[in-house]
């Protein structure tokens, strides 16, 4: 595995969260290495080894010292000082299959599973991985490579085994702002004596991930064997995936994806259906918001991606059914963690508005209801109604947080936004005509959302409604007054809500004249 060169060398323990180490430059090429190669280290006095990339120095890294990063002495077990050995390591396997998928051939079971095995032990460098979801990106994975994508994410992270079924589980695809269902749909599910274990992601792109809105009411960060005992005694849990280990896999691609804003089709079939499969869900209900400014723009994109995640689902012996919704135009009217968890409280605890936020949840919820026999096919919204109406969601909402550590005795009038918050006024008489969710999304980013829970946009007239000059738009929220400021500079930027008469641009502008 290691060449026959080795250096025995003074440890210096780097408090950097991430795996490697810090050579000097004379030392690395007595060693035979540069930047981006692998070095095995091994503690002397213990016996254990790891590979690691290698990082080069002439100045921070003395001749004769080695500086572990974190991650990699996590393993080790050195102490400051110790004596360790070093020596040239083999590339991994892993890398010739990489190179394979970019020459555009397929991979195998086998070769994905070694891929993913090195990007969850972290032997992949961030350059190594980001190799590899491109490839992915650019020749596209077939539905064998996919669910041996999927098969590999589950093995080598935990699974949650549950002693009955059916065990149900929801997912959105994103691309909505404001699309807050898993707050409604989660306890209602529950509440029919159904049990579904949500892992939920954080805010990538987006101004709120379902993890980010919990958060707010309760932690998140669980064990698989907590999520699971959670389940059993309060029928739901949401918690946030990135904590659980379960598919440990899809947060690191996620990470190198993020740069490139990028979302291969074939490694989110993968990522969405590995952590379903992984908490043991037989029963999956799947949203696709289509509309021009998200993720999939058209019904007959709709389709294809439903007809792919069934065929998914079909090879790992799940049954999925998919929801193609309405994704034109922000769910509900708050975007943004704290407004968000204040508009779903008050749902729960009887407002009959906002009716696109109830009637999607329901939707949702029913064909759960339907898929599983609680209901006739056709009655499965009416049933998630009545659970809705009759406070049984609500009920089992608190329990949901109360088991998660947070105050089940709370309101949606205990929730504080940011206090600095700006109204933004129709310029024009005349009806709401676009509302552009990128742009939305981007200026709640703006304001603070989701690191400043508080932060965040109010829509006051949505699309088709008719507003006259001077009345509210939506109110910015930030938690910041200079986040706020910067807000409504690109407020005026973006104009992420039309009315129709609106000027939108002159010509020549001000600063051609």
């Amino acid at each position: 595995m290691w060449g026959d060169k080795s250096v025995k060398f003074s440890a210096n323990i780097l408090d950097i969260a991430t795996r490697g180490v810090l050579l000097n430059r004379a030392d690395a090429r007595s060693i035979g290495v540069l930047d981006g190669d692998r070095v095995q280290i091994i503690n002397i006095k213990n016996g254990i080894s790891t590979a690691a990339l290698v990082h080069t120095t002439s100045t921070i890294a003395r001749q004769g010292t080695v500086g572990i990063y974190r991650i990699t002495n996590e393993r080790l077990h050195l102490e400051d000082g110790a004596e360790v050995e070093i020596r040239e390591a083999k590339r991994p396997a892993s890398l010739d299959f990489i190179k394979k998928k970019m020459d555009g051939i397929r991979l195998n079971k086998e070769e994905t599973l070694t891929i993913i095995k090195d990007v969850v032990s972290d032997d992949l460098s961030a350059a190594e991985l980001t190799a590899y979801i491109t490839a992915s990106y650019i020749n596209p994975l077939d539905m064998d490579e996919v669910e041996h994508l999927t098969r590999a994410m589950v093995e080598t992270g935990e699974q949650i085994k549950f002693a009955s079924r059916p065990i149900v589980d929801k997912h959105s695809i994103g691309g909505v702002p404001g699309n807050k269902i898993s707050l409604l749909v989660v306890p209602i599910i529950a509440a029919s004596g159904l049990k579904i274990p949500k892992t939920s992601s954080r805010a990538i792109t987006g101004a709120g991930g379902t993890a980010d809105l919990m958060e707010v009411l309760a932690s998140v960060e669980f064990s698989a064997g907590e999520v699971q005992q959670m389940t059993e005694k309060v029928g739901g849990a949401i918690v946030w995936g990135g904590a659980t280990n379960i598919a440990p896999a899809d947060d690191r691609i996620i990470i190198q994806e993020y740069p490139f804003k990028i979302d291969a089709r074939g490694q989110m079939l993968a990522s969405v259906m590995a952590k379903k499969f992984a908490v043991g869900a037989n029963l999956v209900v799947i949203d696709i918001p289509v509309g021009l400014h998200t993720k999939v723009a058209t019904m007959a994109e709709g389709r294809k991606l439903a007809r792919e995640f069934i065929e998914l689902g079909e090879r790992l012996g799940m049954k999925v059914e998919c929801a193609l919704t309405y994704g034109d135009i922000p769910v509900g009217h708050s975007i943004g963690p704290k407004l968000e968890v204040k508009e779903a409280l008050r749902v729960l605890e009887g407002a009959t508005e906002p009716n696109s936020f109830i009637q999607k949840s329901i939707s949702l919820a029913g064909i759960a209801f339907e898929m599983s026999g609680k209901a006739a096919r056709g009655t499965g919204a009416a049933m998630a109604q009545e659970i809705l109406t009759k406070g049984k969601a609500l009920e089992k909402f608190r329990q949901i947080i109360e088991i998660q550590g947070g105050d089940s005795t709370v309101k949606s009038d205990d929730i504080i936004l940011g206090e600095h918050q700006y109204v933004v006024k129709a310029p024009a008489s005349g009806y709401v005509i676009e509302m552009n969710n990128r742009s939305l999304i981007t200026l709640a980013r703006t304001a603070g959302a989701p690191q400043d829970a508080g932060a965040g946009i109010l829509l006051h007239a949505k699309k088709g409604k008719l507003v006259k000059a001077g009345e509210p738009l939506f109110t910015l929220y930030a938690e910041r007054n200079w986040r706020l400021q910067n807000a409504i500079e690109e407020g005026r930027r973006l104009m992420p809500v039309l009315v129709e008469g609106m000027l939108l641009d002159r010509v020549p502008s001000i600063s051609e004249i």
